[in-house]
This record gives structure tokens, C-alpha cells and sequence, in this order.
């Protein structure tokens, strides 16, 4: 059997598009099949190619004789702060990354990095990820940071069925998951986002009602940047703007690029009116954990001050998901995590997510107080 390559000996280039099926297969070897159970070019496209922050740079490690040794890709995307530094943030952040087993442990890893670390550095401010416990230590070694777990909050909506399954995670037991994705009867993001732009979606719905069955209710005459969705970020934005976190400027488009276009990713949509008027927007998807079915909350966007809209779609969230919890992040001062008690979520212990960042030499150290995350900005990616 032939002596493999030395590092020195790869070939080290940004992928092409003949590199796709060989990229994919690499991924899928190395970490499985990702949130939507396979890797697949029209996910791989969305994720990297119809970005709206823009096309992820990568690279690849390639052998000879033709052979993909290794694949790195950052994801791009843009922070925005409050106060007077208004000002966008381009970010990356490290994801798919993989090295064929025949080449791990000869610096393949760190190389390609580093490497892309180098290609970005003129357009990006910030590195950031939510690395695992294996994947940590060598970040750190190439100067990242860890700055804590971002916390998961949980409601139980079937306390016996969640309880057996949190004592079997716990537990490190696997249960028996049944058949089939949960049974979810919420309008699909895809539908009701696609609305929002779209055009006409109907008549407004009634005061205080929480739209969980119908999903043009409480939508008329949209068109993009003019109705009732627009008008409930941008109130939203301007609240937002004294805000000094790090947050991502939420629009009508990224959110339908985001929840509504993304393939596999089952996410829905619940909205609260009042007076005929859209207050209020959760966006989750319903899926399998173990034996446990769960609504990962990823979004929540309520008007400046509106805790009562929030109270709603938290609650909601619970009551027409058909699972058995529901999981989100509510981040610090926001009206979702003044509403959480009262909607009966609580801090779920030993959950959650490392966030690490990588800044240029000479900038401020971040602190996980300088975000304002939703679990959409962390989860999938």
C-alpha cells in the first residue's frame, strides 16, 4: 500500500461546484446526516450559496490523484449593535468542517482555518461559533474564546412523557423514538412567509385572537415592505436600536430565507393579533429527540413593551405544537423573557449551547452579555 500525501504535498483551493457530491459525502461521513437527517445539495445551497449575508468562502484539501482529504467552510452573517454604534458587524462562523479519517491528526484541520481565517480577514470583525466539547480545546489553541453556555428554556406540556425522556437523556439511555415526525398542525413558515411578500392574504383577524390553525389570518395587502409584518419589525427595529447587543436585523426577506425557504426544516408559524393588528410572531419546527417530540422555538417577535403577546405566543407555542416540550432561548430583557414564568418556562439545567468568538488583535474581548440571541440565529447552522 502507497505512503499517503504529506500535508505539504495537498493541494489546498476553494471548492467548485464538480466538488459538491464529494463534499456532501465527506460531511456525511464525518457528521452525519445534520439537522435535517441528510445531506443534501439544495440544503447545502440554501445554507451557503443563497445566503443573504453572502456565499460562504471555503476550502478544501485536496490529494494528487484527486481525492477531497479534508473540506472547511465559514458561514457568513451580520450583527447589528444598538446605541450610538449602530454600525453592521460582518461575522463568520466556522461550520462544516470535516477530514477523511486517512488524514486526521496531520494539522489538516488547523491548516484550512487558518488559512480561510487569513482569505477573510479584510471584509469580517468577528469569528463566532458554538463548538462542541471535542472541537473546543483546538479552537482555543488557534485563539478563540469561550464565553459561556447560551441557556435553553423549557416548557413541559406533557409532563409524564417529558419527564421519562429528560431521566433517559440524563441518563445517557437511548429510548425508543417513535415513528414519523410529531404530529404538528401549525401553518408551515414557507406558506405564510411567501404571503408576506407575496401580496393580499385576507382580512384581519379578531382582537386578541392567537393565529395556531389558519395561516393567513390577520394578513392583508403585504407586499414586502409595507405591511403588517414590515410594520411589526420595524417597530421592532427601532425599539431594538438602544439596545447595545449584538443582535441580526430581522426583515421580511431574511426571514423568509431563513424559516421559509430552508429545505428539510419543517418550521412553523403562530401569530397574535389585536384591534385587527399583528402584534406578534413566533416561528418553531417540531421534531424528533430520542423518544421525546419537541418545538424548538427559534424565533419570537412581539412590539416594544408587548410582555401580554408574549405571555400568548409562549403559550400557544405549547398548546397547538401536539409535542411534548417546547425549547427556546429568551434572551435577557426581552419581553419573551419577562413573559417566560408566566407562560410557565423555566431554565433547563445542563442544556445549551458554548458560544466562542474569535476578535482581530487589539479589540475589546466580547462577553456573552454583548448578544441578544434568538435560538434561530444558533440552531442548524
Amino acid at each position: 500500500m502507497s505512503a499517503l500525501p504529506a500535508p505539504a504535498e495537498l493541494t489546498f483551493r476553494p471548492p467548485a461546484e464538480p466538488d459538491l457530491p464529494a463534499v456532501l459525502d465527506l460531511l456525511t461521513a464525518s457528521l452525519a446526516g445534520g439537522p435535517t437527517g441528510t445531506r443534501t445539495a439544495e440544503f447545502f445551497t440554501w445554507k451557503h450559496l443563497r445566503n443573504p449575508f453572502g456565499a460562504s468562502p471555503g476550502l478544501i484539501a485536496e490529494t494528487p490523484d484527486g481525492r477531497l482529504a479534508g473540506v472547511r467552510l465559514f458561514l457568513r452573517w451580520q450583527w447589528r449593535p444598538g446605541g450610538a454604534d449602530s454600525r453592521p458587524v460582518d461575522a463568520v462562523r466556522p461550520v462544516d468542517t470535516a477530514t477523511h479519517p486517512d488524514f486526521q491528526g496531520r494539522g489538516i484541520f488547523r491548516r484550512l482555518t487558518l488559512d480561510l481565517l487569513e482569505q477573510v480577514a479584510g471584509d469580517t470583525a468577528l469569528v463566532f461559533n458554538t463548538p462542541n466539547g471535542n472541537s473546543l480545546p483546538g479552537y482555543r489553541k488557534m485563539g478563540w474564546q469561550e464565553l459561556g453556555r447560551v441557556p435553553v428554556a423549557v416548557r413541559a406540556v406533557r409532563p409524564a412523557a417529558f419527564a421519562r425522556g429528560a431521566r433517559a437523556a440524563l441518563a445517557r439511555r437511548p429510548g425508543a423514538a417513535p415513528a414519523g415526525a410529531p404530529d404538528c398542525r401549525l401553518p408551515t413558515a414557507r406558506a405564510w412567509l411567501a404571503e408576506q411578500t407575496a401580496g393580499d392574504a385576507g382580512d384581519a383577524g379578531d382582537a386578541g385572537n392567537v393565529n395556531g390553525t389558519n395561516g393567513t389570518n390577520g394578513t392583508s395587502g403585504l407586499n414586502g415592505v409595507n405591511g403588517p409584518l414590515a410594520e411589526l419589525l420595524r417597530e421592532r427595529a427601532a425599539a431594538d436600536a438602544a439596545d447595545p447587543r449584538l443582535a441580526v436585523h430581522r426583515t421580511p426577506e431574511f426571514l423568509r430565507w431563513r424559516y421559509g425557504e430552508a429545505p428539510g426544516l419543517d418550521y412553523r408559524v403562530l401569530t397574535v393579533h389585536r384591534g385587527g393588528e399583528l402584534t406578534g410572531l413566533a416561528v418553531g419546527r417540531p421534531r424528533r429527540r430520542g423518544p421525546l417530540a419537541e418545538f424548538t422555538l427559534a424565533d419570537l417577535v412581539v412590539r416594544p413593551g408587548d410582555r401580554d403577546s408574549a405571555v400568548r405566543l409562549l403559550r400557544a407555542a405549547a398548546r397547538e405544537s401536539g409535542c411534548d416540550h417546547v425549547a427556546t432561548h429568551l434572551a435577557p430583557g426581552t419581553e419573551a423573557a419577562e413573559a417566560a414564568l408566566r407562560a410557565g418556562y423555566l431554565r433547563a439545567p445542563r442544556t445549551g449551547m458554548t458560544l466562542a468568538a474569535r476578535t482581530p488583535a487589539g479589540a475589546t474581548p466580547l462577553t456573552l452579555a454583548d448578544w441578544r440571541f434568538s435560538l434561530g440565529d444558533l440552531e442548524v447552522f
